[in-house]
């Protein structure tokens, strides 16, 4: 069994190196929800280092509500807010002597992608044009992961392991209670029960099946990094391989 550890890089939060040692994917913010140019570069810089698959962010033009408010935005518009944020990235890696291994929508744009799915078969095709050896992350069972499949895209299930679910298989809300897990060992068991069985329990109970080829660990909590570790040393203990989703 093999699994694949992605974070949310390049956003300010000052864990990026530490995280980089443990994971093996980085979704790194692209300009529009966070980050700047001098940050990408950085960021990319260290993934190269460390041996990270290097992945584009790509969020809506929000920094003051870090890409997490949905906006009325026309497909046409959507298409070109995403090619310009693979884009950028894609040179900026190349510069640093690197390559881009995928690409994962970030915040609002990811929720909204898991289930419209015009809105993620534009993603799909922003992605194409950009690179079609690019993968494409999306919510397991979401919209994305379909319309990333019939575009011709590689792609990859992601869930989470901070993150509860509803019982149709979306992440909750973070504006509703119990949205986020705070304790490592909640986080690490509801991991353990999506690698191990393929499931895992709703906020109202119910049993969701979920495939998986890569976790999600967020970046910008207070014990990011010991999420991260307690998790991977889990997963290794239970004989899982940690390797990047690209190898």
């Amino acid at each position: 069994m093999k699994i694949d550890l992605n974070c949310d890089v390049g956003e300010g939060y000052g864990n990026d190196a530490e995280l980089m040692k443990i994971v093996t994917s980085a979704n790194i913010a692209c300009g529009y929800h966070a980050g700047d140019a001098e940050t990408m570069k950085k960021t990319v810089d260290c993934a190269i280092v460390n041996g990270v698959g290097i992945g584009a962010h790509p969020g809506y033009p929000d920094r003051e509500g870090f890409g997490r408010l949905v906006k009325d935005v026309s497909m046409r518009d959507i298409f070109e807010i995403v090619t310009d944020q693979i884009a950028a990235l894609q040179r900026m890696t190349q510069t640093s002597g690197g390559r881009m291994q995928h690409i994962k929508p970030h915040g609002a744009l990811y929720n909204q992608a898991a289930r419209d799915p015009q809105l993620a078969e534009t993603i799909a095709a922003a992605v194409k044009a950009v690179d079609k050896d690019l993968i494409l992350f999306g919510l397991s069972g979401g919209a994305l992961i379909e319309a990333g499949s019939k575009a011709g895209l590689r792609t990859a299930a992601e869930v989470f392991a901070d993150r509860t679910y509803l019982s149709n298989g979306s992440l909750t809300p973070r504006s509703e209670p119990g949205a986020l897990i705070h304790e490592i060992d909640k986080a690490v068991s509801q991991i353990m029960g999506i690698i191990i069985d393929n499931t895992v329990t709703a906020i109202d109970g119910a049993t969701i099946t979920l495939d998986a080829d890569t976790i999600c660990i967020h970046g910008d909590g207070d014990n990011a990094v010991a999420f991260a570790r307690a998790i991977r040393d889990n997963l290794v203990k239970n004989d899982v391989e940690i390797a990047t989703i690209g190898s």
